[in-house]
């Protein structure tokens, strides 16, 4: 007999994943499902499916486990955890407005915006400390990488400047780098353009192609600017489904990433 399966689909900044509250829906074989489900046309469509769960340690309330549309488990989504901030809040799994969530690059502080309806209407994630590339990344020997930034947000990313962005073929260079001899865990590969207004960036995300948001992305992003002096600590990154506000902390050298959730629909679907 099939088991049907809750499910809330949700993106931040039009970056969007499946979540299940696997407290009541256990799910075995989550690289398998993310590929089914993930699939537009054929199945629910998403850029993966994301997993939250009770936390079983008193560090943390709850854990998140990411995996990417092609049944990649990922180390950490900035959009996706603002989700879970909005999703375990607003269906009362707890009144706490100051949340840890586990994850697999460790624990994120979720800070809820609420507003007088009781909704939430923002979620500023605490990224923690960036961790810029060592010179390994451009020895001589081996593949050469364009000039870019490597920024670890927990999850890798590559960051290269560009004079304009439209003019920047996101699927062809971005799959290729992605899978750059250079980056042996692959990487995700982000291309910006310093405007008046804010960033400008389009990302190749790994293991889910072009999307039109990322999280994390954005915080390499604007850490990057900050690090080659296009930009100050505090930036606005516009990417394709929306803008986010990032925080790059001369106090405690964290970056805070400040932007909007949005539940889009809910269902149930056979297992």
């Amino acid at each position: 007999m099939k088991q049907k399966i809750h499910f809330v689909k949700m993106h931040g900044v039009g970056n969007d994943y499946i979540f299940v509250d696997t407290s009541q829906y256990p799910i075995e074989d989550p690289q398998a499902l993310a590929i089914l489900w993930s699939r537009y046309h054929f199945g629910i469509g998403s850029d993966g499916l994301v997993l939250i769960g009770r936390s079983t340690v008193p560090e943390a309330d709850f854990t998140m486990r990411i995996f990417n549309a092609d049944g990649s488990e990922g180390l950490m989504c900035g959009n996706a955890s603002r989700c879970i901030g909005k999703y375990v809040y607003e269906r009362c799994m707890t009144d706490k407005r100051c949340i840890r969530l586990m994850t697999a690059s460790g624990i994120k502080i979720l800070n809820l915006n609420v507003d007088d309806d009781d909704r939430v209407s923002a979620v500023t994630v605490d990224m923690l400390v960036p961790a810029l590339a060592d010179a390994r990344l451009f020895l001589p020997d081996g593949d050469p990488l364009p000039d870019g930034t490597f920024v670890s947000m927990g999850n890798p990313h590559y960051v290269i400047f560009v004079d304009d962005i439209d003019d920047v073929d996101i699927a062809a260079r971005g799959a290729v780098l992605e899978r750059h001899s250079r980056f042996p865990e692959r990487c995700n590969i982000e291309f910006a353009q310093v405007c008046p207004g804010g960033i400008v960036m389009r990302v190749w995300e790994r293991g889910s192609g072009i999307t039109m948001a990322c999280g994390t992305g954005a915080c390499a992003t604007a850490v990057a600017a900050a690090v080659t002096r296009r930009a100050p600590r505090r930036s606005r990154v516009i990417m394709d489904g929306g803008t986010l506000d990032i925080e790059w902390s001369e106090a405690d050298g964290h970056v805070y990433l400040t932007g909007p959730a949005t539940i889009v629909f809910e269902g149930t679907i056979d297992m």
